[in-house]
């Protein structure tokens, strides 16, 4: 036992399992719900891990079913959640590197590109101050904008502004309206704030302090952070430009709305879709074509080391480089003039076919579980919650309890699966003294 947790990365599952436990226990007292009922044990644990895991996938009415007492809880479980997986995520990246060798970890401090080895105390201090920064900027802005434009209280706009952005910039999609943000689609003074709050808040710290750093030189980036940065603007490109065009005359969804406002909307949801889980528009209303895009943004997810989800942007552009290079025949993968090495090809294959099989998995039980529930229903709802992003279509609400323990389930491992499977294998790597006959087995 003692040997077992000498190594912290280990400790990464029970640092989230603890919260979610006490999490529930809280929310299972009768002064968390309105009604002063105990809810459930399988609708307390669900939302607790939801909002541990900043996930922000509900099954009940939020606002008319948790009472004051319960949407404090689950604001602070958010925040816990956000906090505990930078602070989780900057451990690792430490541990990991002291414990690869002289040249490994030179090579890891090259990419974090920010702080030196065992500089704990700075590093957990600038993710501190980020993360509190940029929430109070968006309660500033969204209760400003609700005192101002919408007669709320002062008490009522602060209340509302600061649980907006606490779930926004750690990509939760909990709200405090039935509908989520759906009255808000086309105030870009809400909407705005929250989707860039989102978008911070899912790059990851090495790659969000070194872009701030090194701005005017972004050709010096490290390959991670050129990965994430440029690869998180093509995404939220394309998911803008596709979901425009799949819903442009949906009389249901952005049909009806004038040219800017289609454009806001399209972008706030795209934006928020990736992980950050809320919704501006109905989601049970989209056309058939915008689902298999929202599935792969929501399965790509966000960056290396954030609150967001997802196999990571840099694992799946690092994917696209190497077909690239094996497409054109070249022997390395090369993105921006750096050699890529090959246990990081090999890593984000295991990452990904592992995130494949992990949804292919959950959509089959799903199936098995719940009669009469669509393919596509199912897939969308398992790749929501395994990549941490919260948005549903309203078929987790009408699971069974069951069904709900699955998806439960996949929001832990969806959580704490990508940094415990990439540390562990960084820390497993290790040198062979001797190497076996090459063969060169059929591909295809």
């Amino acid at each position: 036992m003692r040997r077992f947790f000498r190594n912290p990365v280990r400790l990464v599952p029970l640092g989230f399992l603890v919260p979610i436990l006490l999490g529930t226990g809280l929310l299972m007292t009768r002064w968390s719900t309105i009604e002063h009922q105990r809810p459930p044990l399988v609708t307390a644990l669900f939302t607790a891990t939801s909002a541990v895991s900043v996930t922000g996938m509900a099954i009940n009415d939020t606002p008319n079913y948790w009472s004051g007492g319960g949407l404090v809880v689950i604001t602070l479980l958010t925040q816990l959640g956000g906090l505990g997986i930078l602070t989780a995520a900057a451990l690792v990246i430490l541990v990991v590197s002291r414990q690869l060798g002289l040249r490994n970890r030179l090579l890891v401090q090259a990419e974090t590109a920010e702080f030196g080895i065992g500089d704990v105390g700075r590093l957990l201090r600038r993710i501190a101050i980020t993360v509190f920064a940029c929430e109070a900027v968006m309660t500033a802005v969204v209760a400003g904008r609700l005192w101002w434009a919408y007669d709320y209280s002062p008490g009522r706009a602060l209340w509302s502004g600061v649980f907006h952005a606490v779930q926004a910039f750690n990509n939760g999609g909990f709200a405090l309206y039935t509908e989520g943000l759906l009255a808000f689609d086309r105030d870009p003074w809400v909407s705005l704030p929250l989707a860039f709050g989102g978008i911070v808040g899912g790059l990851g710290f090495p790659a969000l302090f070194e872009a701030v750093r090194e701005w005017r030189k972004p050709a010096g980036w490290a390959v991670a952070t050129k990965l994430t940065i440029w690869g998180s603007l093509a995404l939220l490109l394309i998911g803008f430009v596709g979901l425009l065009a799949a819903e442009w005359t949906n009389a249901s969804t952005i049909g009806s709305y004038d040219a800017g406002g289609k454009m806001l909307a399209s972008f706030t949801q795209i934006a928020l879709s990736r992980t950050g889980g809320f919704n501006v528009l109905n989601i049970a209303d989209l056309q058939e074509e915008s689902y298999p895009l929202l599935i792969v943004l929501m399965f790509i997810g966000g960056g290396s080391a954030s609150t967001a989800g997802g196999i990571k942007v840099s694992t799946f552009f690092l994917l696209a480089f190497t077909i690239w290079a094996e497409l054109r025949g070249e022997p390395d993968v090369t993105v921006g003039h750096r050699r890529v090495a090959t246990a990081s090809q090999r890593q984000a294959v295991t990452v990904a076919l592992l995130s494949v099989a992990l949804v292919t998995a959950g959509t089959m039980l799903l199936l098995l579980l719940t009669e009469g529930v669509r393919f596509v229903a199912a897939l969308f709802e398992v790749t929501s919650a395994f990549s941490t992003t919260g948005l549903t279509v309203g078929l987790a609400s009408e699971l069974p309890a069951s069904g709900q323990l699955v998806l439960t389930v996949l929001m832990f491992i969806g959580r704490i699966g990508p940094l415990t499977l990439g540390s562990a294998i960084a820390l497993n790597t290790r040198r062979k003294l001797y190497r076996y006959p090459q063969e060169q087995p059929i591909v295809g």
